[in-house]
This record gives C-alpha cells, structure tokens and sequence, in this order.
C-alpha cells in the first residue's frame, strides 16, 4: 500500500457508542442496553433518511439536521417507543455523556504509533464539529489527530459520496492513498465503493456483509490497523484481506 492518511469513522470505531448504556441503565433500571441499541439504531436511520429524501441539491439536503439535534431526537423517541419517562433531567443526563463518550482502550496508542511513521491522522464522522471537539479532548486525542472532519459544511451524512470526498477537499492525497478505518460495516463498504482502502473494525466478530465488495482489511480492535500498514506487532489479531 501506498498510504499516507488513515482518516477513522469517530462513533462506533473510536467512540464506543454503547457504553452510554452504563448511564441509562442507572436512569432506567434493566433498559440500558435496550435504549444504547435503538437510540444508536434511530440515529443513523434519520441521517439515511435525510441524505436519501434529497441527495443532489447543490447546498445539501433540504432536510439536514445537525447530528447533536438528530442524536436528541432519536433518545426523545426511544424513550418514547419503550414508554419510559421523558423528563428533561434525564435526557440532559444522557446527552451530556454523550459528548464525552468511553474511547475504546487502545486507540490513543495506535493513533500515537500511526503519526509516528510520518502518516496523516483524521476522523471523518457524521457528528457535528462541536460534538467530535468534546469527545476528541475528552479523550485526550487532540494531539494524534491532523484533522476532525465533519459533514457538516456538505449538510449530507455517509454514506453519500459527497462525504467521504471531503477527505481529498481537507487531505491532498489520491483515493488509493487513503486508509479508511470503521466499526460499521455500511461505512466500510461505502467508502469502499467510493474508491478508498478500507479496513473494518469488526468488534463483535460479525460476519462480513452479503453485499460486495468486503473491506480490504478487517480485525477485532484497532490494533488490527497497524497489521494492515505492516507495522503489527501481535500474531493474535487476525486480519483478513478481502
């Protein structure tokens, strides 16, 4: 490969989404995996739905929404699905974890490593740029990241092209330059078709997807990123090539 930017999804790949459960488990007695699962499951099909009800119009989708406010909405309406009490206390309880939502424990170190070979480091995500500025330094990530990219300025989420072309427009580098990490499987495969390497995160040991083409790489945690750039130093974590 002839990389020289690994760019990262931030929720779900560097960002555990799912440890909000910890949270709204102490809010909502027993429903805290419940509420982690279906709020994230909201989230992402309202950012489908609003890319896909108006794709091509020159300044974005008419329908756009900052992710913070699609984030709200979508744990306003699990807590509404599940009939669980909506008061305010607790979903300002819940949102405010969310900006500062558990890194997964090894990612400062492999994003430290990846800057050390000279390559550039970002994150392209869906969230808006204030969000990804808190859990970022919340994290303590601010000095291994080069770039935060949001999708904000384009008013389209992923998997439209449109976003992960961003990249180029921050980074001046070629697609085949570009290692694209995610934990999400449509991601991955989005970015693949847009013309990037990609390499899939598969935390939970899922099957690949049956729609093609697989990512190039994949691994069980981020560690497996430095497998794919050469630079692995563990024969535990198995990475696949596609």
């Amino acid at each position: 490969m002839k990389i020289k930017a690994v760019v990262f999804d931030a929720y779900g790949t560097l960002f555990d989404v799912y440890s909000i459960q910890v949270m709204a488990d102490e809010l909502y007695p027993g429903k805290g995996v419940e509420i982690a699962l279906k709020w994230r499951d909201k989230q992402i099909e309202y950012t489908r739905l609003i890319t896909l009800s108006d794709p091509h119009s020159a300044s974005g989708s008419q329908y756009f929404r900052p992710f913070w406010e699609l984030t709200r909405l979508s744990l306003e309406y699990t807590l509404d699905r599940l009939g669980l009490d909506r008061a305010s206390g607790k979903v300002e309880m819940l949102m405010r974890q969310y900006e500062h939502l558990r890194p997964f424990p090894e990612n400062l170190a492999v994003l430290q490593t990846i800057k050390g070979l000279g390559l550039t480091t970002a994150i392209l995500s869906n969230g808006s740029a204030d969000m990804l500025d808190s859990a970022v330094n919340s994290a303590g990530m601010a000095g291994a990241l080069d770039h935060v990219i949001s999708v904000d300025p384009i008013r389209l989420y992923k998997t439209a092209p449109e976003s992960y072309a961003l990249v180029q427009k921050t980074i001046p580098v070629n697609k085949d330059e570009v290692l694209f990490v995610s934990s999400n499987a449509w991601d991955a495969l989005g970015a693949t078709w847009f013309g990037f390497t990609t390499h899939w995160v598969n935390r939970q040991r899922l099957p690949f997807e049956a729609l093609t083409p697989h990512p190039h790489y994949s691994g069980e945690d981020l560690h497996s990123v430095l497998d794919s750039l050469g630079v692995g130093m563990s024969n535990t974590r198995h990475v696949v090539v596609a």
